[in-house]
């Protein structure tokens, strides 16, 4: 197995579960943690490693390193394993997922940008998704009665709970503290303004074929995923909040053993719904015009990604993030991708665009 992102969250149970498992790791690869990637080095004993930052490549102790986005497509190409885990962060993930593809490996998919931004050019309907909702979706999905509409279910994220006059003045720091999930920087601030909820409503799209999907606010994430049927039944994927289960599934597909305990009915919190609120998660208000022009998704996703990492930066305001993705959207018209070489030279349009339109603040 090879896995891209192996320092990560996701990448680190991957490789618990390669551990309980004795699943041979062929290949790791992380942006700039070499101090953890030397360890997995030492353990899983990978034929080939890659470093994103090729000023960190004399760091690790291995004698294959691979360098950089082109090293890192060389080296997938190298292998010959059947599936690949990518949890690689943001758009950087694109192109490994689509060479991953092209080279017949099986793509268990933990990075959402692929398909938000380049969901038109990937074999959606081959890919294991690693991802609560998605995989609650892909299980619930067994059912063969008609489908009637996918919903997904959102925490609400760190500011749920908090006014919408006080966003303005809420920081990175805020932000970070997700109430029910362990995740990294930008996923959890994309949590926080609702766009991961976007990407994920995009991904079941690719996954699924199905355009009716909404989303809806569950504060416990409980409950990840429901599918309302024609006949006027429902049913609601439940499962403890954690993402080893849905990494299970993409690993070992039919075979899955028992990774976590089921949930304990009686001590359930109480569960409630609620509409997602525009007027405090704007970005998800795109919902409908995504699903209808999916070629806006590597628009919405780069000046996203600009806008995440100047908020982090304190370079700007929590609410400049929604407003630099709906400028750019004002900016990039009419637009069309025919090829995946396409949605990099658009991703790379509107990120000079979006950096520019943010210093203008």
């Amino acid at each position: 197995m090879i896995i891209l992102g192996s320092t990560g969250s996701i990448g680190t149970n991957a490789l618990n579960l390669a551990r309980k498992h004795n699943i041979k790791i062929s290949a790791l690869s992380c942006a700039k943690n070499y101090k953890i990637l030397n360890k997995q080095i030492d353990e899983f004993k990978p034929k080939f490693v890659c470093i994103e930052d090729k000023n960190l490549k004399s760091f690790v102790n291995h004698d294959k390193v691979f360098c950089g986005k082109d090293g890192l497509l060389d080296m997938i190409n190298e292998c010959d394993d059947d599936i690949a885990i990518n949890s690689i962060v943001g758009f950087a993930g694109l192109m490994p997922s689509y060479t991953l593809q092209k080279s017949g490996k099986k793509l268990a998919l933990a990075n959402k940008e692929s398909l938000v931004a380049g969901g038109k050019f990937l074999d959606a309907l081959a890919i294991n998704p690693i991802d609560s909702e998605h995989f609650g979706l892909k299980f619930l999905l067994s059912c063969p009665h008609k489908i009637k509409e996918l919903v997904i279910t959102a925490s609400g994220g760190a500011f749920y709970k908090t006014p919408l006059k006080a966003l303005k003045n809420v920081t990175p720091s805020d932000a970070l503290k997700h109430p029910n999930w362990d995740m990294g920087a930008k996923i959890t601030i994309d949590s926080a303004t609702m766009a991961n909820k976007l990407f994920e409503v995009m991904e079941a799209f690719w996954l699924f074929g199905i355009k009716n999907i909404n989303a809806i606010i569950e504060p416990n994430s409980i409950i990840h995923a429901l599918v309302n049927f024609k006949d006027g039944s429902t049913t609601a994927h439940i499962s403890k909040t954690d993402m080893i289960l849905a990494i299970a599934h993409a690993i070992f597909e039919d075979k899955v053993p028992q990774v976590l305990e089921n949930v304990d009915l009686l001590k359930l919190k109480s569960i409630k719904f609620k509409k997602i609120n525009f007027k405090k998660y704007p970005i998800f208000s795109l919902k409908d015009e995504v699903l209808k022009n999916p070629d806006l998704g590597v628009i919405i996703n780069g000046a996203n990604e600009i806008g995440v990492y100047a908020f982090l930066d304190k370079k700007c305001s929590f609410l400049d993030i929604s407003k630099v993705i709906f400028n750019s959207l004002d900016k990039f018209t009419n637009i069309k991708t025919n090829n995946i070489e396409d949605v990099v030279f658009l991703d790379s349009e509107v990120r000079k665009f979006a950096k520019e339109n943010l210093q203008k603040r």
